[in-house]
């Protein structure tokens, strides 16, 4: 490694060695090569005078690519697809006059850039099941631990551990069908020629419009599309880029907002991410257990939802059949926002892999805010006992105060219950304050909503895709 220039962290620290493959120069040249090879065969099946020699050429030449000869023609011709050409040619060069025979530059670029989203997509859908398999686990695993519920990050009515964590299992459950619905549409940009009109092949068939119609639909059926789009100009329209990015975003979303509960839970010591038992966490406080994974999910995932935005920015200044602003921009914006959320479902799986859940501290908090909680159900046993439900309220408004006020001013524990019990309106009830304050009671369908959740939603899911373990030489940084 030349550690003398800039190196990028999605593909040296964080992403798997797989995404990065599928963003390569040499999967990206050698993909220009099987098109050019694909438009090739196609046009001699239709009609062409190309001969097998020229294509058997072209094919044993794929992956044989002079990266160094094409760099030395690109300085010279300042055309990145025009030193290709030349290269490919003059290592085959029986099958040099037919090489792009009609096309435009964008005919391997734009093709090539859907197969790499298409690919990615792919390997994205693969991962995701271990992921969601790992949280629906969790889920049901602590589906009946009761724990205190969060509106505006101030105590509400009790969830489960377990209920909470279908609410980010939910989200990834959406990003996952979003990608599936994304690949099933996912078009191929096909044979359109330097405007989208098609002049070009229409001249080379002698005007036979169908024939033209056959070569767009061959080449897109071997390089595995269903479909070609059905108009563009010189390329695909980058309202696709914005879908996909989109797309990513909404994943990253989802692990972000997972990350952040995670590292409020950490604040409040009742759920952690793992912990290596060698791992430092501040160079100075070594008593420090600072949630890094989930900051670092947070990190990455802000990245990647600021590229949908600049994926809108560069549709919307296509000037009509085609602009090269978008070039310099979707090389980056495009492979890197597929890394990130390559490293992003990494670092999920790991965290989700490895979450500690403290029962005693969370039991802790539930006692401290409970008796608040419990309040309106003491009133109603009360009330059934004989009691005056006003009288009783506003006994209740007088001691919560006054426990509120121990609390806050005096730093001391919640003595609300023992108030209660001092108190002669709620002697008849005093017998019943265990089972009033059992925190089941306070959790509603919470296990059932878990329950019906992952066996009518996530299961079914599960069950119809082949997720793909993550390998060890593919933890990267975690």
């Amino acid at each position: 490694m030349d550690r003398t220039i800039y190196d990028n962290p999605l593909t040296s620290r964080y992403a798997s060695r797989k995404m990065s493959f599928i963003w390569s120069p040499h999967n990206k040249f050698t993909t220009w090569r099987r098109l050019w090879l694909a438009l090739a065969r196609a046009e001699q099946e239709l009609g062409l005078p190309i001969s097998d020699l020229q294509l058997r050429q072209m094919q044993e030449c794929i992956e044989n690519i002079d990266f160094s000869l094409a760099e030395a023609r690109e300085k010279e011709l300042r055309h990145d697809v025009m030193s290709h050409v030349q290269v490919f040619g003059e290592q085959c060069p029986a099958a040099r006059p037919i090489i792009h025979l009609g096309a435009t530059s964008c005919y391997v670029t734009d093709n090539t850039e859907l197969l790499q989203i298409r690919d990615s997509l792919r390997l994205l859908l693969s991962r995701m099941p271990v992921l969601l398999s790992s949280l629906a686990d969790f889920s049901v695993r602590y589906k009946n631990l009761p724990t205190l519920g969060f509106t505006h990050f101030q105590p509400a009515q009790l969830t489960t551990v377990g209920k909470r964590a279908t609410l980010w299992l939910y989200d990834l459950i959406t990003d996952f069908e979003d990608l599936e619905s994304l690949l099933s549409r996912l078009p191929f940009r096909g044979v359109k020629g330097t405007t989208g009109t098609q002049a070009s092949f229409l001249a080379l068939f002698d005007g036979d419009h169908e024939r033209v119609l056959a070569l767009d639909r061959r080449v897109a059926e071997i390089m595995g599309f269903e479909r070609s789009v059905p108009v563009s100009g010189q390329t695909y329209s980058r309202k696709w880029d914005y879908r996909t990015l989109s797309a990513l975003s909404g994943i990253a979303q989802s692990l972000a907002k997972m990350a952040v509960d995670i590292r409020l839970l950490a604040n409040l010591k009742e759920v952690e991410e793992p912990f290596g038992a060698k791992q430092v966490g501040s160079s100075a406080m070594a008593y420090k257990r600072n949630p890094m994974r989930s900051e670092r999910i947070g990190s990455l995932a802000r990245y990647v939802m600021s590229l949908s935005d600049n994926a809108a920015h560069t549709h919307a200044n296509q000037w009509f059949e085609r602009t090269l602003d978008d070039s310099a921009n979707r090389r980056l914006s495009l492979p890197q926002a597929f890394l990130g959320v390559d490293a992003l479902l990494t670092l999920a799986t790991n965290v989700v892999g490895g979450l500690q859940v403290w029962p005693q501290v969370i039991e802790k908090h539930i006692r401290e805010e409970l008796p608040f909680m419990a309040t309106e159900n003491i009133i109603m046993a009360a009330v059934r006992q004989g009691g005056d439900r006003q009288q009783l309220h506003e006994a209740i408004r007088q001691h919560s105060m006054a426990a509120t006020r121990r609390v806050k001013e005096e730093g001391g524990e919640n003595d609300l219950l023992s108030r209660l019990q001092a108190d002669s309106l709620f002697a008849a009830v005093i017998d019943k304050f265990d089972s009033l304050l059992d925190p089941v009671n306070f959790i509603g369908r919470a296990p059932q909503q878990v329950e019906e959740f992952i066996g009518r939603i996530v299961e079914p899911l599960l069950q119809r895709t082949s997720p793909e373990e993550t390998a060890p030489e593919e933890q990267v940084e975690v």
